[in-house]
């Protein structure tokens, strides 16, 4: 009986290996991508960075520099030259301008908030590239998530703390 039980057993191995087709390399699935995506044979590293409610995604490959917001060069979708110098300070303080080209997809929030979000973004995917990036960014507090939100306005005040005017008579 147990040569029977062993034998069964080894076919339903012989059976499960031919129905499973082997799936070839170059289709690999989403999940799998973002955790093994490599700068190398044209993929990317991803990061995420928020700032009051604006998310920015940002991606990063090898490159000649160029930083691409919202399918628009950054210094278009930020005019404002405060808004473009938050964008480059990560590049700036690891010294890498030119190294890489970055696309970032940012939403919500407004002109700040978007350019807080990108600049956390940058700086977290150029750490996940180069340990060796992670304590000069540290250093620079580029890595540090500003939790600062709006507060919710509360019942009977104006906004979140302003109270009504107070009428003597």
């Amino acid at each position: 009986m147990s040569e029977e039980t062993i034998n069964d057993a080894e076919l339903n191995q012989e059976v499960a290996e031919p129905s499973q087709p082997e799936a070839p390399a170059a289709t690999v699935t989403s999940t799998t991508t973002r955790r093994r995506s490599r700068t190398k044979q044209g993929r990317y590293l991803w990061a995420t960075g928020r700032r009051k409610s604006a998310i920015a995604q940002v991606r990063l490959t090898p490159g000649k520099g160029d930083i691409i917001v919202n399918d628009k060069p950054f210094r278009e979708f930020f005019p404002s030259l405060r808004y473009q110098q938050a964008v480059e300070s990560p590049l700036v303080a690891v010294n890498s301008l030119d190294k890489y080209h970055i696309t970032v997809k940012v939403k919500g929030g407004g002109m700040s908030g978007q350019a807080g979000a990108a600049c956390l973004g940058i700086a977290r995917v150029l750490s996940r590239e180069n340990e060796l990036f992670k304590p000069v960014l540290r250093k620079e507090k580029l890595l540090t998530r500003d939790a600062r939100i709006v507060e919710r306005k509360k019942y009977g005040l104006r906004g979140a703390r302003r109270a009504p005017q107070y009428t003597k008579r």
